[in-house]
């Protein structure tokens, strides 16, 4: 792993697109590399123009044969999400009904993401992204090969072989990792699809809009578990820090601890590590 040589200063003024396209170069993103991207922007400071400026200086750094993806996760729409359950704990069952009745349907041009950050939304309106069609783990791109990317996610495959994650991994793309921790990193779950033996399942229920109706589906997909991603995170790095040929990097963009990653390595760490984690194989 490589970082900056020298110790920053905390930035203190506004942040501007030239000191965000240095900030990147520094952190290794290149030219023409497909990016996974998780962002705080508050985190980076106070972003001049924020997530247009933000866009614009990936956008240059990365150039014009990058695909930039960014989780649009939904949750108003279902049934079985920790905000539907929340919202929901303690009403009468006529109070739930009339909840129930006012929930939207998801419709992938028009819903907006819940709990994504301002930087994911921006990029999802652009008038050039494309959006899978997952009721509840969606995901945007713009650049050249973003339908690709988006066009195979099915129902019952969150975040897994089916979805724009296994577009990533094989792109050989990389997580670009602004101002949040391994807690945010979507691809750690398409290494929970992979991991050998039967995976614990559950049921999930949402909503989409089609015709102008609202539609329910119940399907069957795995038991998703991010507890301890942080932990993954830090294993990760650790492993990083031992390889002098990674490509694992950790820099500053604007005020925020950042990281890059390739989604490979992220990927088959931590299918071998959450094996060992989960008794699936031994250590």
């Amino acid at each position: 792993m490589t970082g900056e040589d020298t110790p920053r200063q905390p930035w203190h003024g506004p942040v501007g697109r030239d000191e965000l396209v240095s900030d990147l170069r520094s952190l290794g993103l290149r030219e023409g590399q497909d990016l996974l991207i998780h962002c705080s922007l508050r985190r980076l400071g106070h972003v001049n123009g924020g997530a247009a400026t933000l866009l614009k200086a990936i956008r240059e750094v990365a150039g014009p044969r990058a695909t930039l993806v960014v989780p649009t996760q939904t949750t108003q729409n279902s049934l079985t999400s920790r905000t539907f359950l929340s919202a929901t704990a303690g009403l009468d069952p006529e109070a739930r009904a009339r909840f129930v009745a006012a929930m939207p349907g998801f419709d992938p041009a028009r819903t907006p993401s819940t709990g994504m950050g301002v930087f994911a939304e921006y990029l999802r309106t652009r008038p050039a992204a494309q959006r899978s069609g997952h009721p509840q783990a969606s995901f945007a791109a713009i650049g050249p090969r973003a339908h690709e990317c988006v066009s195979v996610h099915d129902l019952d495959c969150h975040l897994g072989d089916r979805s724009p994650l296994r577009w990533l991994y094989d792109a050989d793309a990389a997580i670009l990792l602004l101002g949040v921790g391994y807690s945010a990193c979507t691809a750690f779950h398409l290494a929970e699809y992979q991991l050998p033996g039967v995976a614990p399942r559950r049921s999930y229920r949402c909503f989409t809009t089609e015709g102008g109706r609202r539609v329910e589906h119940e399907f069957t997909d795995l038991d998703l578990d991010d507890s301890d991603w942080d932990l993954l995170g830090a294993a990760l790095e650790s492993a990083a820090d031992q390889d002098i040929n990674s490509d694992l990097r950790r820099g500053k963009v604007g005020s925020a601890e950042c990281g890059l990653v390739p989604l490979r390595l992220a990927v088959d760490f931590a299918r071998s590590w959450l094996g060992v984690r989960r008794g699936l194989v031994s250590s």
